[in-house]
């Protein structure tokens, strides 16, 4: 029997794993942080809610000058293939697949862009898969006092391979005892986990932050308001009695169970409630 792959990637036309394939060190992506991801969650052998991460792939590029990302039709063999090689396609087993677009290769030093209109053979795509599982488990938090979430950026609109304010968020609340941070938004309120869309319920209603917050247009966000299951509003640092806080994202739907070192309210089942939440969006 064939053991499975931890993980398999693709790019420039070669299969491997993560490790053994390489990205050109001139790539933007690489010096500058200059590129957009996506991450989608595989289950049942196929990419889950692809076209809305492919929508907004194509509207992040579009807001930050780059050319457009391929389409699904050209897209769909290739992950069908990581799909096999990953044996995730039949099963149980679920993973994140991770689609990368950088600008493509740095010319010359410094930050310019090129000059002229740029095409899509200009830039730089590859993927990688790496089967895991949903995650659905409580978790603790706390409020970052030194990360804040900038509400006027074009790059808080947009998932973006620059990600250290989340990981020195999270390192933070790591080494204050908490598990995870939520990021304080310059326009005052609460924005966003380092990788998650923040809901609360409150009084029976679920109510996420505005993107004029500076959240990230989530995927799973996107379909709560779809559905109405959830209504924007501005979110404070002040969890009252009864509220239940939830982080939600493509890999998994976490209950939250301290905020700053104060209990929140529990509420039976929350690890099952949150997957059928999550569940219910696919």
């Amino acid at each position: 029997m064939t053991r499975p792959l931890s993980s398999v990637a693709w790019i420039d036309g070669r299969w491997g794993t993560p490790e053994q394939l390489q990205l050109p060190l001139a790539d933007r992506g690489l010096q500058l942080a200059d590129g957009l991801f996506e991450t989608v969650w595989v289950e049942g052998g196929r990419p889950q809610l692809l076209a809305e991460h492919l929508q907004r792939w194509q509207r992040s590029a579009a807001l930050l000058g780059m050319a457009a990302p391929p389409a699904a039709a050209s897209l769909e063999p290739l992950l069908l293939e990581a799909i096999e090689r990953a044996q995730l396609a039949s099963g149980p087993g679920g993973g994140a697949l991770r689609l990368n677009w950088s600008r493509g290769d740095q010319r010359g030093r410094g930050i310019d862009l090129p000059q002229g209109p740029t095409t899509a053979a200009e830039h730089r795509l590859w993927l990688q898969l790496t089967p895991c599982k949903a995650t659905f488990t409580p978790l603790t938090a706390m409020v970052s006092r030194q990360e804040t979430r900038n509400a006027s950026s074009l790059l808080s609109r947009c998932k973006t391979f620059a990600y250290g304010q989340a990981v020195q968020a999270r390192r933070e609340a790591q080494q204050a005892g908490a598990e995870e941070a939520l990021l304080r938004s310059s326009s005052g309120g609460l924005c966003c986990g380092t990788t998650a869309n923040l809901l609360v319920q409150r009084q029976g209603r679920w109510l996420t932050p505005p993107l004029s917050s500076g959240c990230l247009p989530g995927v799973m966000r996107g379909r709560l308001l779809e559905l109405g299951l959830v209504e924007e509003a501005q979110l404070e640092a002040s969890p009252a009695a009864g509220e239940r806080w939830l982080l939600i994202n493509s890999l998994g739907c976490r209950p939250l169970l301290r905020l700053d070192g104060h209990p929140l309210t529990a509420w039976p089942e929350a690890t099952a409630e949150a997957e059928r939440l999550w569940r219910r969006l696919l």
